[in-house]
């Protein structure tokens, strides 16, 4: 008998096809036919998530039932493991399915995410995973690896939130991965000193408290964010480079996109300032701050990173609304140099929560005499007190760029 056409696609479709579908889905294919009966069982990425269980039966029971069976019939090598469930999981049930794939050191992803209950262990048989290009963990305890491991020669890719681990793991986790290319640190605990060396390093994002940051190496980084706070001495010293100096020196000039969130410009800008940085930021085309108007060192740093900026399009500002009630005086001083400097690419702004205060209009007025092919600016009120007031004055202000469109938003 001529076999039908599900049974008859080469076994590079059916593998396309399977990878396409939910876990649930791809193991009750094997009904399909007694050729697909087995296919199911050769999946090299497996993602255990809440679509995996049925709502009829208990969630947890069946989850792990589930999860048991599957790496119980599995054959041949795991390329990815994704544990994602977020009921409540027995700390044996992770343990068992992770020395489980101990026996698959090929693995090349490990995504775990304990959603629910204590930080979970990691068992040291993770550090054998030897080929590992990405590694995600949310709330887990991290441990000190054995004597025998020598980092993760392979890692590209490190997502770190809710961790807790020591300062050595940490320094011996990133020093000892050269081809990290992305890194991700989100409310880790147990260290406090940041520095960062990893020559390789293109994107990295990094939220949390620490007493000191320091970042090098970095020569092909393109996207950075920052939610820092930077536990400092915050009086600076006139005579010493800036942080804001120190920060770009050698080590970001490929950088593409870069983001300022919470207290990480006030890091930047203690310090001795410059009116422009001595090379300038080539390539960076996107900028995101958190900016306090209230404070006039922000503000110098500020126009000081812009003006060394010469190819940026979009600039996005969130103005913190508790710090902006007083005017900063007369802050013509830093914004009379910024008339001469014209941002010759900026096209996109975007300023959010502004109050209407004397310095927040004169920044704004400084960009539109200053960005000659701006095409649209998108301001957002804070409240609704002034809004009408702050209409007026953002439609009365002079623009470079003829076809610039004033955008106010509701609060």
């Amino acid at each position: 008998m001529e076999l039908d056409r599900i049974s008859s696609l080469p076994d590079d479709v059916t593998e396309k096809i399977l990878a396409g579908l939910p876990l649930k889905e791809a193991v009750r294919t094997s009904i399909l036919s007694r050729k697909w009966r087995h296919k199911s069982d050769m999946l090299q990425d497996l993602v255990f998530n809440n679509t995996c269980v049925s709502t009829k039966s208990h969630p947890t029971f069946s989850f792990v039932n589930i999860v048991d069976h599957v790496l119980l019939l599995h054959k041949g090598p795991i390329r990815k493991f994704k544990l994602s469930f977020t009921g409540k999981l027995a700390t044996g049930d992770i343990d068992r399915w992770i020395f489980h794939l101990s026996r698959n050191p090929v693995i090349k992803e490990m995504i775990l995410y304990n959603f629910e209950g204590d930080f979970y262990n990691i068992p040291s048989c993770l550090f054998s995973f030897q080929d590992i290009i990405r590694l995600d963990l949310f709330n887990c305890l991290l441990n000190n690896p054995s004597s025998t491991f020598k980092g993760f020669g392979s890692l590209k890719s490190l997502d770190l939130w809710y961790v807790t681990l020591s300062q050595d793991v940490f320094d011996n986790l990133i020093g000892c991965s050269p081809l990290l290319e992305i890194l991700k640190l989100q409310i880790c605990e147990g260290f406090t000193n940041l520095k960062i060396d990893a020559p390789k390093l293109r994107f990295i994002c990094i939220e949390g408290d620490f007493e000191d940051f320091n970042l090098v190496g970095s020569s092909n980084l393109v996207d950075a964010s920052f939610d820092l706070q930077v536990i400092v001495d915050q009086r600076g010293n006139c005579n010493s480079f800036g942080n804001l100096l120190k920060f770009f020196d050698h080590q970001l000039p490929q950088i593409q996109r870069f983001t300022i969130k919470r207290n990480f410009l006030k890091y930047l800008s203690i310090g001795a300032l410059p009116e422009k940085l001595p090379k300038p930021c080539q390539y960076l085309n996107f900028v995101s701050l958190d900016m306090n108007f209230d404070n006039p060192d922000e503000i110098s740093t500020v126009l000081c990173f812009l003006r060394s900026s010469p190819a940026l399009q979009e600039l996005k500002i969130l103005v913190d609304p508790e710090k902006d009630h007083a005017a900063v005086g007369e802050v013509e001083s830093y914004l009379y140099d910024n008339y001469n400097c014209a941002y010759t690419q900026l096209r996109l702004v975007e300023i959010t929560k502004i109050s209407g205060v004397k310095a927040q209009l004169d920044f704004i007025e400084s960009l539109l005499l200053s960005s000659p092919v701006l095409e649209r600016m998108t301001v957002q009120p804070a409240s609704v007190d002034g809004f009408l007031k702050l209409v007026k004055d953002l439609l009365l202000f002079k623009r470079d760029s003829k076809r610039a469109e004033i955008m106010v938003l509701d609060p």
